[in-house]
């Protein structure tokens, strides 16, 4: 039987249900599709970092709309959030140097670093203040049940089979919609793949762990992870931390290794990651990559490091941060693909709800 919805969503992961909560907010009737039984992608294989600070231009945009998100999430739908912003170290005078230069948050010493995390051989660093933490394998789980609660129909287990103005196919059957999202992370060439080929979408895959905490309370940034985010991408010293890791550490930039870490509420540490490309990801990790991140993790913390789990994340990655088409009219394809989906999937969501059914008066 084909029934009828205000929006369509196609994808319960961050970013679909970023579309859910802006209709929903509007009063609009909403309808999320997902092939799955359960939250299960990048969502919640993630650091649970959003890193509102580390961005600019668009993404420093979708980042500040989606932390006035995020805190009032956190109350509603009632999930854990650590307002305690983020570490960033520097272990070498270039990396202090790019701190320096970026103007990045409150400067801080060797000592006041110590004080903030259980690490070794900072020389200084800074602390991003306003960025958030949440529990990435509880966070949007918490945000569906609240969304159900509230009279967002889900419909699990139902794979989108394409899309057209006012019309979503699925495996159980038409919905009707005034506008359909379809917000698939990585997947967005098998309902459309020319708008994949089109704009150089393709997944990327990571490597990360789980081990006993050492105590962390802040996420915790890195002199790799400099070399990822786009608010320290104009500090002229970000190119002698380059050429040092080529000449010292070209096993991190083979593996595109962003050492990044959070420590979740269960006081479990969760380590990462890697980085690699392709049209297919296969599911075949390699054993080097975890021995790379738990040397990189013991030598960081001066402590061995017991592993609990390993996974593999992937998502969609591109030339830009972000992926928005419109195939049809009322249809949006869209995408974070750069990674920081948990940072401004949010306030993508909502830029894209605006465009579909015009601004909040």
């Amino acid at each position: 039987m084909t029934q009828t919805f205000d929006l369509a969503v196609v994808g319960a992961g961050i970013v679909g249900l970023g579309h859910a909560v802006a209709a929903h907010r509007r009063g609009l009737r909403v309808v999320v599709v997902e092939r799955a039984s359960a939250i299960s992608g990048a969502t919640v294989r993630n650091f649970g970092h959003a890193g509102f600070s580390a961005h600019s231009g668009e993404a420093g945009e979708y980042a500040q709309v989606a932390r006035a998100e995020w805190l009032r999430l956190s109350v509603e739908a009632g999930f854990w959030l650590r307002q305690a912003g983020t570490l960033v170290i520097a272990r070498h005078e270039d990396e202090r140097a790019v701190l320096d230069e970026s103007g990045l948050g409150e400067p801080l010493t060797a000592d006041a670093v110590a004080r903030l995390a259980p690490i070794s051989g900072a020389i200084g660093g800074a602390l991003l203040h306003g960025d958030i933490q949440v529990d990435p394998r509880e966070a949007g789980p918490a945000i569906a049940r609240w969304l159900a609660r509230e009279g967002v129909e889900f419909r699990w287990r139902t794979a989108a089979l394409g899309a057209e103005s006012g019309l979503l196919h699925t495996s159980r059957g038409e919905i009707r919609a005034r506008a359909v999202v379809v917000a698939v992370n990585a997947d967005v060439d098998q309902l459309f793949p020319q708008i994949a080929e089109a704009h150089g979408v393709i997944r990327n895959g990571l490597d990360m762990m789980l081990a006993d905490g050492v105590g962390l309370g802040i996420p915790l940034l890195t002199g790799s992870s400099m070399l990822r985010y786009s608010a320290f991408a104009s500090a002229p010293s970000l190119r002698d931390v380059r050429r040092r890791f080529e000449a010292e550490h070209p096993d991190l930039l083979a593996r595109e290794v962003n050492q990044m870490y959070t420590e979740r509420p269960d006081g479990t540490l969760i380590v990462g990651d890697t980085h690699y490309s392709g049209t297919t990801i296969m599911p075949f990790q390699d054993e080097a990559a975890f021995g790379l991140l738990t040397r990189l993790t013991e030598n960081l913390f001066a402590r061995p490091l017991r592993i609990r789990q390993r996974w593999q994340g992937v998502y969609a990655t591109g030339p830009g941060d972000f992926l928005r088409a419109a195939p049809a009219d009322g249809v949006r394809v869209v995408s974070v693909t750069s990674g920081i989906g948990m940072t401004t999937g949010l306030g993508l969501a909502a830029s894209v709800i605006d465009e579909l059914f015009g601004p909040q008066p």
